[in-house]
């Protein structure tokens, strides 16, 4: 069932964050994009299921002078704002992923990116929270070309900080449901995603409650499973190799060879 389309009343009160997982079970993740293209609603939609299409815009000062709180309504489901990696907003909840609750945050940024000469400028305000995430949404309008533009500098930001290829990077066109406003088309979104070496999927925050939810949880799954890996490297470097066992008849042969010099 669709949600409102429009705002509700919401408490902003401090409680305690999100009680935490093992060690290991944390996944970080960003959601990037130009203004207007609906980044907080999707994060919202896949941590409530709930469709909020009138926002503020997110200028990353909100959460830092608040300084967390909870974001939810009154029958008790929401989850913990803070601004702990500002710019933007860092929503955190415990996410039920193949068996396991895992403690996901994921960090909402200003929509404040340009294709502008001091768009560089722009990316350098993001490192930080560029440098914290471990998996990455870069997300555009359909209706807004410029937000389109605005993807590949963003990846290649990311890439410069995390040179890994590894590391999951997913391109959204947001609110395909919206095919009467589009200015860029499927093949344009997939063609760009072939050449940066990315996933990629058109989807609906508004009318798509699953295919959010199944954007984040595929880019859970790859944050996971980069973990594992990255896990089991360290634990392959940390052991000490142990010295080959000496070969009996290579002994047997040498013994002979000092015998036999000796007796000459």
């Amino acid at each position: 069932m669709r949600g409102p389309s429009m705002s509700q009343p919401f408490l902003l009160a401090p409680i305690a964050e999100c009680a935490p997982g093992p060690p290991g079970a944390q996944v970080r993740l960003a959601v990037l994009g130009a203004r207007g293209v609906g980044k907080s609603a999707m994060i919202v939609r896949f941590l409530t299921k709930r469709f909020i299409g009138d926002y503020e815009p997110n200028t990353g000062e909100a959460a830092a002078a608040a300084g967390g709180g909870w974001w939810g309504h009154p029958r008790g489901r929401g989850l913990w704002l803070t601004g702990l990696c500002s710019p933007g907003n860092l929503y955190s909840r415990l996410v039920h992923l193949e068996g396991d609750h895992v403690a996901v945050q994921i960090q909402d940024t200003p929509g404040c990116i340009q294709v502008q000469e001091d768009c560089v400028q722009v990316l350098d305000s993001l490192s930080r929270c560029v440098k914290w995430a471990e998996g990455f949404l870069l997300v555009y309008s359909i209706t807004d070309y410029s937000s389109y533009q605005s993807v590949r500098p963003l990846y290649q930001h990311i890439r410069k900080v995390h040179p890994d290829a590894r590391t999951p990077v997913i391109i959204v066109g947001n609110k395909s449901d919206l095919l009467h406003a589009r200015q860029v088309q499927a093949k344009e979104g997939l063609q760009l995603a072939n050449e940066l070496g990315s996933l990629f999927l058109e989807i609906s925050t508004s009318d798509d409650s699953q295919g959010v939810c199944d954007v984040f949880q595929y880019l859970c799954k790859e944050v996971s499973k980069l973990q594992h890996a990255s896990s089991t490297d360290r634990r392959r470097s940390s052991i000490i190799p142990r010295p080959k066992s000496p070969n009996m008849q290579d002994l047997k042969r040498r013994f002979k060879q000092a015998l036999s010099s000796k007796v000459k």
